[in-house]
């Protein structure tokens, strides 16, 4: 059942749930990274509990009218302009007040938020609209979703894409060095209202596939995924998108298959799995290749601290040592060095007494900076350098077998 739903198998409603959740996780992904490195993710949060009021008062409208009152349309413009209320009011407030941003968001959150349950409760009373199912925009339910919902959404979540490819260069710019994009002549202040407007605009889309309480989670997760493993922001929107497509996707496909599953927390669920996995795997941030270097490091160290042991007649009484050098062919069991170790330790004595000359010469105070213990010199000083560093050793110790 899992495979016919990656595979598009089970019905054509099931797919276009499957690609419209697809797109949103896409559009979501490449709209939250630059909210992720503008350092504003709570902003997310503000704009979609914001728009709760909005599908309330979109429904009691459309209902005062003679319409139907879950009509997807108007719930997602009643839900837009809601969401864009209440992020101007978070800007105003952080511009006018001493509020910090993050105090602004939490006020803003908790006033639309409360609202918009009190209009739900009002709603649940009302006798016409087919309220039934509409406090399912909170978490999110494809289940009954009409051929034109799953339209609207694939094709929301399209444009929103595509508009967040057209703007990312002056997005990139500003999320990089804010003072330098201004100095390029680009307004951050309309720039940043244009990376809101997108991530308003995912939300809104978003709604009825995640909800308006997880759809954070789907802007936030995949470019903190993707952060693991790049450090260009030229590719953490791009990986970002990739991620919260594919999570999207998944979740999606999960839910189809089994039908008791809502879809909105599995594709969160999905989405988290995916940041695990980074977190534990990932090649230059992740926990395995965080370990994997420490234990390279820990065993660089006890190979310079033997050599240097073997070097200065010195015993080694630590036997992971004496393993890495036996592992080498630098020293036998007994700790005593072989030809090569010898030859390895006079080395590095030699380069431990250049590093102190080095040290103390007042005119190479960046390169002794550099001195970690390990380093070898020759990538710090030039050949001139070390020669002259060389005329300055005392005479040659031996080393003791």
């Amino acid at each position: 059942m899992l495979w016919q739903a990656l595979t598009l198998q089970l019905g054509y409603n099931a797919t276009l749930v499957a690609i419209g959740a697809m797109l949103l996780g896409i559009a979501a992904g490449v709209s939250g990274s630059f909210l992720f490195l503008r350092r504003r993710a709570l902003v997310s949060d503000a704009i979609s509990h914001a728009t709760l009021p909005g599908v309330g008062l979109a429904f009691i409208l459309m209902v005062a009218l003679g319409g139907e009152g879950r009509n997807l349309a108007g719930l997602l413009a009643g839900s837009a302009i809601s969401a864009a209320v209440g992020l101007l009011c978070v800007q105003w407030l952080t511009r006018n007040t001493r509020l910090a941003e993050d105090s602004a968001i939490g006020a803003v959150l908790s006033v639309f938020f409360g609202f918009g349950i009190v209009l739900l409760t009002v709603i649940q009373t009302m006798q016409a609209g087919r309220q039934a199912g509409l406090d399912s925009l909170l978490l999110g339910a494809t289940a009954g979703m009409l051929r034109s919902d799953a339209i609207l959404i694939a094709a929301g979540g399209a444009l929103t894409l595509v508009l967040t490819l057209i703007l990312r260069r002056p997005m990139i710019m500003v999320a990089f060095d804010e003072d330098y994009a201004a100095a390029r002549g680009l307004n951050v202040r309309q720039v940043d209202l244009a990376t809101m407007a997108l991530v308003l605009a995912v939300t809104v889309v978003g709604l009825k596939i995640v909800g308006l309480i997880l759809i954070v989670a789907l802007l936030i997760i995949p470019p903190v995924t993707a952060r693991f493993w790049t450090d260009r922001t030229a590719r953490l929107w791009l990986l970002s998108g990739v991620i919260g497509g594919l999570s999207a996707y998944t979740g999606a496909a999960i839910s189809a298959s089994a039908p008791q599953l809502p879809t909105g927390p599995i594709i969160v669920l999905t989405s988290f799995a995916l940041f695990v996995l980074s977190l534990a795997f990932a090649p230059g941030r992740g926990v395995l290749a965080a370990v994997l270097r420490h234990a390279a490091f820990q065993r660089r160290v006890h190979m310079r601290q033997g050599l240097l042991a073997l070097a200065q007649g010195q015993p080694i009484y630590e036997r992971y040592t004496i393993r890495l050098l036996r592992r080498a062919g630098l020293a036998r069991a007994d700790g005593v060095a072989t030809e090569a170790g010898r030859a390895r330790a006079a080395k590095a004595l030699l380069d431990e007494n250049r590093w102190d000359i080095l040290r103390a010469m007042p005119d190479h105070e960046a390169a002794a900076a550099l001195y970690d213990g390990m380093r070898p010199i020759e990538t710090v000083v030039t050949k001139d350098q070390l020669t002259e560093i060389d005329a300055r050793l005392p005479a040659p110790r031996e080393v003791t077998a």
